[in-house]
């Protein structure tokens, strides 16, 4: 398996640090509002190095953290008179619910700031000890970026004066304009912790430094993890300080390999609230199945930026649809259990730092000929079962055709309808097993009225949206 590592500016051979064993950590949600398609993307890329780590053999162990101390949460807070626990409370269950349509599995490990402090804390303390951090006046604490020989060699950057006063937080009692704060003393009567520099909050980069090696790291060894991923945007400054602070605070770097997502944009433009097209995931939900969505997501390599636009959505659904009606083509077939040439191909292109343009390749092909053979004469039953494989195993790699095929196609009826459309299958059954095939073909035109094409099968009746 290979990964491109953004570190190091290539492609590796992944060789994790125990030999069956694969850890993972990614950058999580700040929960203070809903999740976006820059969330969903990365989120979805996530997901899938996972599954492509497990099909290679590995036991993975997967941490995302929550974001659950912000000032945007404080402010949100305010603004709504609301308790900052129901705010974070409410988004974390909405994000759980949005990743869940798009089919991406929860962590093994999910750490909260708020869960996280006396970790934090210890870190802190340990930086201040090495020499590596300093407690002002008003009581914040820094690190200090120059006692760091190491500090931006994760990103390779070279700030000028502009760069360091935008993206750093300004302050005139720091040694150096590049330090960051890893303790922020708070005076404005808001939401405050108790520690002995004195009360205040976390900096934000600390959170992920003090959960990895809370959960994750190693004693005695050369990395915290195998792999940190994120968007590309948190590469500078979050996961640039967050290696300093490990480096520095601990016996290890923190990950071997640096994995980073592209961003997505809407029509050409970078998605952004000042621009007013920052498209929230609950949104595109009520317009297209999740699993749509997450193949749209995925059908790009994931360190390309992203341009999401209803005319490429439109053409991705095409391609999973096709999935769908292969499925429905051996509907009720029973299921082999044996490797096939496909399986390995696809996983060999998966594993190629996840080229998932070939692997879709792959895909089509693969419908295609099977659809082809199945036109053709004779009732090809091994071909049928190797179908069954392959498809089963796209599901379980890609998260593609997890659905019942007809279900899937029912998409954009409402439930009162299902229910209504349900109720006249099951009153047309009847009528058909009592022969009454006036009343039978009467109901089953009510059915068909609501735009939608029904297929009586040995396993029962269905039905899909046209």
């Amino acid at each position: 398996m290979y990964i491109y590592d953004s570190a190091q500016k290539t492609k590796r051979k992944f060789i994790p640090m125990q030999e069956t064993k694969a850890s993972l950590y990614v950058c999580g949600p700040t929960v203070y509002d809903d999740a976006h398609l820059g969330h969903a993307k990365s989120a979805l890329v996530f997901d899938l190095l996972r599954r492509v780590l497990t099909a290679n053999g590995y036991d993975v162990t997967y941490a995302r953290n929550i974001t659950d101390i912000d000032d945007k949460i404080i402010k949100k807070a305010k603004e709504q008179n609301k308790d900052i626990k129901d705010i974070t409370d409410f988004y974390t269950t909405s994000f759980h619910s949005e990743m869940a349509s798009l089919g991406v599995a929860k962590p093994d490990i999910e750490p909260k700031a708020t869960e996280s402090l006396e970790a934090m804390i210890e870190l802190i303390q340990t930086l201040i000890d090495k020499g590596h951090a300093y407690a002002t006046s008003e009581g914040d604490v820094y690190f200090d970026t120059a006692s760091d020989s190491e500090y931006l060699s994760l990103s390779n950057r070279v700030q000028d004066e502009e760069d360091k006063q935008e993206r750093v937080e300004s302050s005139s009692l720091k040694k150096n304009q590049t330090d960051f704060a890893l303790w922020k003393s708070v005076k404005d009567g808001t939401l405050t912790y108790e520690s002995p520099f004195g009360a205040g909050r976390p900096g934000w980069h600390l959170e992920c430094s003090a959960m990895i090696e809370k959960h994750l790291a190693k004693k005695d060894s050369e990395f915290a993890i195998d792999i940190h991923g994120g968007g590309a945007d948190l590469l500078f400054p979050h996961h640039e300080n967050e290696a300093a602070q490990t480096r520095c605070g601990t016996n290890h770097a923190l990950a071997n390999y640096w994995m980073h997502n592209g961003f997505v944009n809407i029509n050409n433009q970078k998605m952004s609230k000042s621009l007013g097209n920052s498209f929230f995931l609950k949104d595109a939900l009520k317009e297209y199945d999740g699993e749509v969505l997450r193949f749209y997501l995925l059908s790009t390599h994931y360190r390309s930026n992203f341009n999401f636009n209803t005319q490429d959505l439109s053409a991705s659904k095409k391609r999973l649809d096709k999935i769908y009606r292969l499925k429905k083509r051996l509907f009720g077939m029973a299921c082999g259990d044996n490797t096939t040439p496909f399986m390995d191909e696809l996983l060999k292109a998966l594993s190629d730092d996840m080229n998932v343009s070939s692997a879709l390749a792959l895909v089509d092909d693969m419908i295609s000929n099977a659809n082809e053979t199945l036109d053709s004469a004779g009732k090809h039953k091994q071909l049928k079962k190797e179908t069954l494989v392959n498809l089963a195993y796209i599901e379980s790699i890609l998260g593609f055709g997890v659905k019942n095929p007809f279900e899937y196609f029912q998409f954009g009826i409402d439930e009162d309808t299902k229910a209504k459309i349900d109720s006249l299958i099951r009153k047309r059954d009847e009528a058909k097993k009592a022969k009454d095939f006036e009343n039978s073909d009467k109901l089953r035109d009510e059915i068909l009225a609501f735009g939608v094409s029904i297929m009586d099968t040995t396993q029962g009746t269905f039905w899909e949206k046209i």
